[in-house]
């Protein structure tokens, strides 16, 4: 049985991991649905042809909405997950039988934590606190840059004349240049970095990399570079699909790619170190915690191994 020390030390990390999520979810609360951020208000020249583009309706109405992105993004990476964990799982446990040590895991003898329900958690806590903070990278771009979509001044609706746009090059940098409607225009000045591109491309290349790193079975070499492959298209093809119907310029889908390339990338290799860790059954409880924190030895622990070293020593 571990050592109350030990406990305590595990407790505290795992209120931390929570107040760290908390903090997260809370920060992209604020940032999407509060006025708590202003936007930069970036100004245009008048008869700019770069924001000059038709407006094609609400993002309710585009190829791929708001709702069916969020949906997709959240639910088929959970589903994946655990499905294919329970299926490893199962596979492994008609093999061999659980080992007793299992029950000494981070929580104690107190509480047993069955090992599909500890790596599960372990792969959907790391995905969903990136997907929360590639949210809140692409919204802190967008309030900082308050970059304009192609469609602006056809939301904006200026009033050239009262501007004194006789003269193309004229250059206005006041908010109330604009006459149409202010929700559309403030939803206009946020498309940098592409919001959908950046969390198309994170839950495509986190799956990816998840089913590259953890689906070892015969028969897999060709299928999961395909089915990889399949992901990545649908997340390119969303990029696309929101400059075609000029929602966002190219430079914004890119800068979008680039946060969810990097926060995936970073969160595979250097926080769940490739999917590989602890092996299910395998694996030593000793060695890893419930979401992968380092075993950390007791003061009684370290004494005994002194001890046991000295006498070594006496001995040859």
């Amino acid at each position: 049985m571990p050592p109350e020390g030990h406990h305590s030390e595990l407790y505290a990390y795992f209120a931390l991991e929570l107040v760290i999520m908390a903090g997260t979810v809370m920060l992209a609360y604020y940032f999407e649905y509060t006025d708590t951020f202003n936007v930069h208000v970036q100004g245009f020249f008048c008869y700019d042809n770069a924001y000059t583009k038709p407006y094609l309706g609400p993002e309710e109405a585009s190829a791929i909405p708001p709702a069916l992105l969020y949906a997709v993004v959240s639910g088929v990476p959970t589903l994946v997950i655990t499905v294919t964990e329970a299926v490893l799982f199962l596979m492994q446990y008609t093999s061999k039988d659980l080992d007793s040590r299992k029950k000494t895991i981070a929580t104690g003898d107190c509480c047993y934590l069955n090992p599909l329900v500890r790596r599960t958690c372990r792969f959907l806590g790391v995905y969903m606190f990136g997907l929360f903070t590639t949210d809140i990278f692409v919204n802190a771009g967008q309030v900082v840059t308050g970059n304009l979509a192609p469609h602006f001044l056809t939301l904006c609706k200026p009033n050239y004349t009262a501007l004194g746009c006789q003269q193309a090059l004229r250059y206005i940098s006041h908010q109330e240049a604009c006459t149409g409607n202010v929700e559309d225009i403030l939803r206009a000045r946020k498309t940098f970095p592409s919001k959908e591109a950046a969390l198309s491309v994170y839950a495509a290349l986190y799956l990816a990399m998840y089913i590259t790193c953890s689906v070892k079975a015969k028969g897999t070499r060709l299928a999961k570079p395909v089915m990889s492959l399949g992901l990545m298209c649908l997340a390119f093809l969303t990029g696309i699909n929101r400059v075609a119907e000029y929602r966002n310029h190219w430079s914004d889908v890119i800068a979008g790619f680039i946060i969810g390339v990097a926060i995936a990338t970073f969160l595979v290799v250097c926080v769940v170190h490739n999917f590989k860790g602890s092996q299910m059954l395998s694996e030593d409880p000793r060695q890893e915690d419930t979401m992968g924190s380092p075993r950390v030895e007791s003061p009684l622990e370290k004494y005994i191994a002194s001890q046991n070293h000295i006498a070594f020593d006496e001995v040859t």
